[in-house]
């Protein structure tokens, strides 16, 4: 079972892993802070807890902030 994931240069196919596994989970992975990451699953903006299924396109997009 895989999902694909978008992130900058980022485009690929990765292996969904046993049980839940939320953006949350992905963001740990990528050692991301989720305070600086906006997701999108299948193009509708989702929060952190939102689940992972089979053939999802996660796309990560970095928000840019600063005064």
């Amino acid at each position: 079972m895989t999902f694909r994931l978008i992130f900058k240069e980022l485009n690929e196919l990765r292996e969904l892993p046993e049980g839940k596994y939320t953006i949350n989970d992905l963001l740990d992975d990528l050692e991301l802070p989720g305070e600086t990451i906006v997701a999108k699953k299948n193009d509708e903006i989702v929060i952190e807890e939102t689940e992972i299924n089979e053939n999802d396109e996660i796309k990560l997009i970095q928000i840019i902030y600063g005064g």
